[in-house]
């Protein structure tokens, strides 16, 4: 018999249904048995009236433990006496397929009776969790949302490998792999291919796939291994024209999201979802530093003049929210020293952008510098220009002027649902001291 999820029994009142799922619940009176069984999408009372019962069904009721998944077939009738719902299962079969025979080591149903490390141990129960739960099925809207919004212009999806020879972009915070006799190492972003599609005339890709950094951060939106999505378009003009990309993509996205999982998001994690307006507010980084002096009595640290920190970052959401009323904006205008040897200059000035949401820096965009003999120039002023020869083949026969940017997921779902540490956002995390399950 075919199955029926649970969120959609409503539409089968006084019909025979199968449903599969974790019993959560077996109240086991004298004359009567309630078991409460759930799914992926919801929950739904069955009923057995001992009286009327076969003995090997109350026989498979007698054994059942909270948390074994069962089979269940059975009529499913309206009862308002039920809380639950307003419906039962009245069953004639259940089917053990697993029997849960063991003290849980964590309550999945109170998380805060229990460690962080501990419900990482033992992620697999954690996930078990209602509004832990909630979280991928919003993870799932935000990124599919993100990739209709491309496939409806013209991008397409590429898949770039993850083994490379030589260590991107920089060389640092890279893992290095023994590759047979030879070494290799885990790329850090997709950015050399994601060029090399724009010098073969792909003009408009995306990727959704690992990044891997070496990078001995325990902060609260680091991780060693995370999910990128990243972008890259040709013929265009500006940066803008990425930043622009970027703010409808996110509007179409946040928009999916709210007419999903709004009032789930608002119920189990108190949240407003937001659909920002457009264009975002955008502001230079020298008048930034001012603004943040002026308003707030913030002095950027000597080391730090021409980027961001964590700190400005904050300072920078509660500026764009007292000015603006906005919950993103964009910082342009860094220093050449901050920035990557690939983002095209104009006056000496990076021509691209960060994107702030939430207190925390999102993506970093740019157009990218596409001449052959400018980008030479800006390798070897980096030092980087034995390291990625490769790299430069792509430019020697034509490339178009072309831009893009990444954004981390499990970043982005962190903000969206004011998780406290991009540890709960993925599904299993990676960080410097965690390296399982």
């Amino acid at each position: 018999m075919e199955r029926t999820y649970i969120e959609e029994l409503d539409k089968k009142i006084g019909e025979k249904v199968r449903i599969d799922g974790f019993v959560e619940k077996n109240r086991n009176l004298q004359y009567v048995a309630f078991l409460v069984i759930k799914d992926k999408t919801n929950k739904v009372q069955v009923t057995i009236e001992k009286e009327t019962a076969s003995k090997e069904l109350l026989s498979i009721v007698d054994k059942l433990t909270p948390n074994s998944t069962v089979t269940v077939i059975g009529t499913l009738n309206a009862n308002e006496k039920v809380k639950l719902r307003g419906m039962e299962i009245i069953p004639e079969s259940i089917i053990i397929t697993s029997l849960s025979s063991e003290e849980l080591p964590l309550n999945y149903n109170d998380l805060s009776s229990t460690s962080l490390d501990n419900r990482l141990d033992n992620r697999f129960l954690d996930l078990r969790n209602e509004k832990n739960a909630l979280i991928f099925e919003v993870q799932t809207t935000l990124v599919k949302a993100l990739r209709d919004y491309l496939y409806e212009r013209k991008f397409i999806e590429i898949h770039t490998p993850k083994l490379i020879k030589t260590a991107s972009e920089s060389g640092s915070s890279v893992f290095e792999v023994k590759y047979f006799k030879d070494k290799a190492y885990l790329a850090q972003s997709p950015q050399f291919y994601k060029q090399m599609a724009m010098a073969s005339g792909m003009e408009r890709i995306f990727e959704v796939a690992p990044a891997f950094r070496a990078e001995n951060s325990n902060s609260y939106r680091h991780a060693t291994e995370f999910t990128s999505f990243d972008l890259e378009m040709s013929y265009i003009d500006s940066y803008k024209d990425v930043a622009k990309v970027e703010e409808e993509m996110l509007v179409y996205a946040l928009k999916e999201v709210k007419e999903k999982h709004g009032d789930k998001i608002k119920e189990l994690w108190g949240v407003d979802v937001v659909v920002p307006t457009m264009p975002f507010p955008t502001i230079k980084l020298p008048d930034l530093c001012k603004e943040l002096e002026k308003r707030y009595g913030y002095q950027v640290p000597e080391e730090e003049i021409g980027d961001m920190n964590a700190e400005m970052e904050k300072l920078t959401s509660r500026y764009a929210k007292e000015v603006y009323n906005h919950e993103f904006i964009f910082v342009t205008d860094f220093s050449k020293v901050k920035r990557p040897f690939y983002h095209m200059r104009e006056d000496d000035v990076p021509q691209g952008y960060d994107l702030i949401w939430k207190g925390c820096e999102i993506t970093t965009g740019a157009q990218r510098e596409h001449r052959y003999d400018i980008l030479v120039k800006q390798c070897k002023e980096k030092g980087l220009d034995k390291d990625v020869e490769f790299y430069l083949e792509f430019f020697k026969y034509g490339c178009p002027p072309h831009g893009g940017f990444a954004i981390g997921v499990d970043r982005l779902t962190m903000l969206l649902l004011g998780i406290p540490s991009l540890k709960e956002t993925m599904f299993l995390f990676r960080g410097p001291s965690r390296i399982t399950p």
